[in-house]
């Protein structure tokens, strides 16, 4: 019933997940939330944020932002990044999850998608076939309509984590 909003992996940061493995999977392209996955919300690029991009790069990723958050916010953000971005992207619609691809020059088989809410974020990339990494929030306070959406994410991810432990214990 809720397979379709299940992430493909679930961990609890974006800064701990291992990209280095990833790209010898053969991965090439990553894509961001960025409030809450990369940063607190509203918050500019922080030490650890810049750092990971310039892992990314010297991996080998081409990497892309993609946020519902308007043009000011997104900018800001990626003043010291430097990558590509899509702002007001109307997640969980496919359309800015292809464009980012297109702008990396990726594809589904080479793209992940990194972000904190299922929803939007993982939704979307699953509804666009790009394999996807649910992160925890990195910061509670949040606005209203995301605290209302967390509530259903929490009994998403109840039936998403018992049915990983029934297939590990098969």
């Amino acid at each position: 019933m809720f397979d379709m909003f299940f992430p493909d992996d679930y961990m609890a940061s974006t800064y701990i997940i291992p990209f280095e493995k990833l790209y010898e999977e053969g991965y090439r392209g990553v894509i961001f939330d960025i409030d809450n996955t990369l940063v607190p919300h509203g918050a500019p690029a922080d030490t650890r944020a810049k750092e990971l991009f310039r892992r990314l790069e010297a991996a080998g990723f081409a990497s892309c932002l993609i946020s519902n958050n308007q043009e000011p916010r997104v900018r800001m953000f990626n003043e010291e990044i430097g990558t590509k971005y899509i702002c007001n992207a109307h997640k969980p619609s496919r359309k800015n999850y292809i464009r980012a691809m297109e702008l990396m020059g990726t594809d589904r088989s080479n793209t992940i998608f990194v972000g904190d809410q299922l929803f939007t974020d993982v939704w979307g990339a699953k509804r666009t076939g790009i394999r996807n990494i649910l992160v925890k929030p990195m910061y509670p306070k949040e606005e209203i309509q995301i605290v209302l959406k967390r509530y259903l994410e929490r009994i998403v991810l109840y039936f998403y984590q018992r049915k990983r432990r029934n297939a590990q214990a098969h």
